[in-house]
């Protein structure tokens, strides 16, 4: 029974040793029916990130960034995320397809 408990500690343990391993940076952007939150945003150059994209609005919308291979597309209500490889130093663009217009901004890595 010791046994079994140390074993259990020890998964225990380690499982959550592997997910601050997999702790990335998240950068949130969100959008309203044509409004976006942010249009600039930094992010380290050459480290993982996560970008969470929340849809306030009561229409759908595609958050896209051509350059950094994202796309996500985001009911009314709800919000999504993808965790994106190390990029190099530069000015990356991103919008919400569905509404170009008025939701252009950047992302800056360095």
């Amino acid at each position: 029974m010791l046994a079994r408990r140390a074993a259990v500690a020890l998964l225990l343990a380690s499982a959550c040793l592997a997910a601050q391993a997999d702790e990335v940076p998240t950068f949130k952007v969100e959008l309203n029916d044509g409004v976006i939150s942010t249009r600039r945003i930094e992010v380290p150059a050459k480290q993982r990130f996560r970008v969470e994209v929340v849809n306030k609005g009561r229409t759908a919308a595609e958050f896209e960034s051509l350059p950094l291979g994202l796309e996500l597309v985001v009911a009314p209500g709800l919000t999504r995320s993808r965790v994106l490889p190390g990029k190099s130093p530069g000015s990356y663009p991103f919008y919400d397809e569905f509404h170009m217009k008025t939701t252009q901004g950047e992302f800056v890595i360095k």
